[in-house]
């Protein structure tokens, strides 16, 4: 992203923070849906956190870390957005009916359990996960993102690692027990 850019919008220029906002919402929005699982809830931590941004931007000091030190932000949003919900039913998107299935019933299957240990997960799990494997951060832009040292890092993308294959295991046990009983 263009240093001059941002420097202006840290300086106040609003159509300058309007261009940084817009060049980093598409990868804020795939982050928060992914830690979040629910479209509603990524945009409204997106928009939480873009406020944050705004707010915050003249005080970031290394103006080329901006997308690192604005996921950092995100991630804060993302888990105030988490306590928030807690104990409402997830929203269900409902999807266009297009009369043709291109997915196997197998990896709708697959999908759906993955989707499940998923969400078992922390939120401070899911964002090392998301950061990871989606965002492809090292450990250490994962570590300065989330501001935790990166023995944390690998301890939460293990732990997850872990919990999410025990978590399709059971669900593949549970089948299989449910297959032989029948």
């Amino acid at each position: 992203m263009d240093r001059y850019l941002i420097e202006r919008a840290q300086a106040g220029d609003r159509e300058a923070f309007a261009s940084v906002a817009f060049s980093l919402n598409p990868r804020l929005y795939g982050v928060a849906q992914r830690i979040l699982r629910d479209a509603e809830a990524a945009g409204d931590a997106v928009q939480e956190a873009l406020v944050r941004i705004w707010r915050d931007l003249p005080s970031l000091r290394e103006p080329e870390r901006i997308e690192a030190w604005s996921y950092r932000l995100l991630v804060r949003a993302c888990h105030d957005e988490l306590r928030k919900r807690r104990g409402r039913p997830p929203v269900l998107p409902l999807l266009p009916d297009d009369g043709a299935v291109d997915q196997s019933i197998g990896s709708v299957a697959d999908r759906d359990q993955l989707e499940r240990a998923f969400r078992n997960l922390s939120s401070e799990h899911r964002a090392a996960v998301v950061l990871h494997y989606y965002r492809d951060l090292s450990l250490r832009e994962i570590a300065d993102v989330l501001g935790v040292p990166i023995g944390t890092v690998r301890s939460r993308l293990h732990y997850a690692r872990r919990s999410i294959r025990a978590a399709i295991e059971a669900d593949a046990r549970a089948a299989h027990s449910k297959g032989s009983s029948a």
